[in-house]
């Protein structure tokens, strides 16, 4: 009865995962704090969700985008920027669309169709405009007017978010794209419409505009060295860590009580269930990654065919899924700079109870611990792949797995 088909499944597709697990504080943020303060007027910077591949950031974004169009929110789809493309040609298009989602493409205001034909140029042309002569604004302000616009409407509407997803910026390398494009976003998170309340007084409201960045770690040091403190005003930079166990074991906990329902050829429905062995097997192989977490749980899914998923088809599921579990982690591993790489092989090396700085740095050959201290900073703080206590400790599992056991064999 359980079939490719049927699987709740999807790693590393940038989907939202059916069995979904753990990111309960960045759900809240949206429910409780983004969403109903921009709302209310009331100023809330935008969110950039950074961590390493596999750590489930798009997919977060994606969810909380679905949760916004559930609600009646108009929300971009996830605007991926590919290496070497121009990303102010593709938000300008994605604002466009938008824009017609909030009727501003039939308003008769001559202001508003000259904005709109404006946009349209930058989405046909991108950032080259900024390097000729040309006549009216530059790209980005076009697209800061235009969000605006967009704002105003949805605050017209009251309760109405608009929400914008854009993926993969640690892509954009261009540094001037890169800040016309922070300062286009920036400026609209942070301007403030006059509304005039009952009885007469005036109040500056922010507008209902949510913004969330989603790529890699070196995304904050690239944005942090051309906007600065600009940028951290603008948008709260959250990395995400690994995901608790604890938080593995409540996603798969419906398995195992209530079995997952899969529809029968007969028009009925079937239930799949977890074995309490087999669920604690894939939180043991996820090591708290989410792409390992619905990779390992695929893998138990295709094992088999009766309605019983059992310690040993996560086991043989498993044997099938090494060498992408092996190749996830490897890539993570050689994207890191040489000195950090160095750092943790050299801290991977020691007993856990002897990662101190002091001698993680002499086992890396540094002359003394303090020149081993930005490497660690960095590995912790913007990667966090490691964790600078008494003794080090690794963040990321599957690194640590990786690099002290025959682990995923």
């Amino acid at each position: 009865m359980r079939t490719p088909l049927d699987s709740p499944f999807s790693p590393g597709s940038d989907t939202v995962p059916k069995v979904w697990a753990g990111r309960t504080s960045q759900l809240n943020d949206w429910r409780d704090v983004l969403r109903p303060r921009r709302l209310a007027g009331i100023h809330e910077r935008g969110r950039t969700i950074l961590g390493e591949a596999g750590s489930g950031k798009s997919s977060l974004v994606r969810r909380i985008a679905r949760e916004a169009t559930e609600a009646g929110d108009w929300a971009t789809p996830q605007l991926r920027i590919p290496s070497g493309t121009d990303p102010i040609k593709r938000v300008a298009s994605a604002l466009l669309d938008l824009s017609s989602t909030a009727g501003l493409s039939s308003a008769r205001e001559k202001r508003i169709g000259d904005l709109l034909r404006r946009v349209e140029t930058v989405a046909a042309s991108g950032i080259s405009l900024s390097v000729r002569a040309q006549d009216g604004p530059e790209p980005y302000t076009a697209l800061t007017e235009l969000l605006i616009e967009i704002g105003r409407a949805a605050m017209r509407r009251q309760n109405v978010m608009v929400m914008l997803h854009i993926d993969e910026v640690q892509n954009i390398a261009d540094e001037h794209a890169r800040s016309q494009l922070l300062i286009a976003l920036g400026d609209a998170l942070a301007y403030e419409e006059t509304v005039a309340l009952p009885g007469g007084p005036q109040v500056d409201l922010a507008l209902p505009i949510a913004v969330y960045l989603t790529g890699l770690p070196e995304f904050e040091g690239m944005a942090g060295a051309q906007a600065g403190a600009a940028f951290a005003r603008r948008f709260q930079t959250v990395t995400l860590d690994a995901i608790d166990d604890a938080d593995l074991t409540a996603a798969l906990q419906t398995f195992v009580t209530e079995g997952w329902p899969v529809a029968t050829e007969a028009g009925g429905t079937e239930r799949v269930f977890l074995a309490a062995d087999a669920q604690r097997a894939i939180v043991e192989r996820a090591r708290g990654e989410p792409f390992l977490f619905q990779l390992a749980g695929e893998r138990a899914w295709y094992a088999g065919t009766d309605n019983l998923i059992t310690a040993e088809h996560v086991k043989a599921g498993w044997r099938n899924a090494a060498p992408e579990a092996e190749a996830h982690v490897q890539r993570i591993l050689d994207r890191l700079p040489a000195r950090e790489r160095q750092f943790i092989e050299a801290m991977a090396e020691l007993a856990p109870e002897e990662r101190s700085l002091t001698n993680i740095a002499r086992k890396a050959g540094y002359e003394k611990a303090t020149d081993a201290g930005p490497t660690a900073q960095r590995l912790d703080r913007a990667r966090r792949i490691i964790h600078r206590g008494r003794p080090y400790r690794f963040r990321h599992r599957a690194v640590e797995a990786r690099l002290t056991s025959n682990w995923p064999w």
